[in-house]
């Protein structure tokens, strides 16, 4: 037990999950709620809204409105997510902070359902990203690696080839002058063990010695708890987390996708086994509450339903 990290850093991300899957309509006050009550709650940082097109995905047509109707809390950084050039411009339109990333698929196949690009086009639109981030003096901050784990289009992923997009990523922002804080690895679709999880962020590792690596991890198929601590043992220290089990994405190519592991139920774990995260986990379990009234339907969250 001795690599466990002493203290973790957790992204939410459930405002931008949730709302991105969701079949109902939801309101932007209630989106809006929820996104100013988990500010409360610690996190470092919230995810609000995607920058994608409404006919593809409805739940993220207000996302102007949300971005705009925020009351921020000083200290807590609001972010987007934008996956093409269009939704980079609409970002820069808006008062949500911009945070610069490189991100790329392991899988051809879930890269192109996802983007409607293959893996090279992705590298180049990269390249132009990051030339806009100079632009706007946007700081770039880590590598993602989607579908690392798995995809539900091509079933494994070779390490090889996670290692391969790892190393291109690391070259694109070596040669493009960037320092990143390390490289995530993502849980896409949820297919990843405990053995998976241990094997890729081990090869990771044996390539680049000292790497700092995040998860983003998916609880698809029951594994997220597990596979978050399977990584807590390697000393991993950063994690994407969705309160209540917000979300899921939907170009994973199966139903009912299910959303990140959740804030609160690794928390939970977390503050048990000593090891802080920051944040208050009553108020985290309020608004997993407070999440599964907006979205009316029951949530996969643990925590929110006990008394603790």
């Amino acid at each position: 037990m001795s690599d466990l990290p002493k203290r973790i850093r957790v992204h939410e991300e459930g405002p931008r999950e949730a709302f991105q899957i969701e079949s109902a309509s939801i309101a932007a006050a209630d989106k809006i709620r929820l996104i100013e009550a988990l500010a409360e709650t610690g996190v470092p940082q919230i995810d609000c809204v995607s920058y994608v097109s409404p006919k593809r995905v409805p739940g993220m047509a207000d996302a102007e409105e949300v971005a705009r109707g925020i009351r921020r809390k000083p200290g807590v950084r609001y972010t987007g997510l934008w996956l093409n050039t269009k939704g980079l411009e609409r970002a820069l339109k808006l008062p949500l902070d911009l945070i610069g990333s490189i991100k790329v698929t392991a899988s051809e196949t879930f890269c192109r359902r996802n983007t409607g690009m293959d893996i090279e086009q992705t590298f180049d639109e990269q390249r132009g990203f990051l030339a806009t981030y100079r632009e706007h003096g946007i700081g770039v901050e880590w590598g993602y690696v989607m579908t690392a784990f798995g995809c539900n289009f091509e079933g494994e992923v070779p390490v090889e080839q996670v290692l391969r997009m790892v190393e291109r990523v690391l070259v694109l922002a070596a040669d493009e002058g960037v320092d990143l804080k390390g490289i995530y690895l993502c849980d896409t679709v949820g297919r990843g063990t405990p053995l998976t999880i241990e094997q890729r962020i081990g090869a990771v590792r044996e390539r680049w010695p000292g790497i700092r690596i995040g998860l983003h991890l998916h609880d698809t198929r029951g594994t997220g708890m597990a596979n978050a601590y399977a990584a807590l043992r390697l000393g991993v220290d950063q994690f994407d987390t969705t309160c209540a089990g917000l979300g899921g994405c939907p170009f994973a190519g199966h139903q009912g996708a299910s959303g990140n592991v959740c804030t609160e139920d690794l928390v939970y774990m977390c503050q048990e086994m000593g090891i802080a995260t920051g944040i208050d986990l009553r108020a985290m379990a309020e608004c997993a509450r407070m999440a599964e009234h907006i979205v009316g339907h029951p949530l996969p969250g643990k925590l929110m339903h006990t008394a603790f």
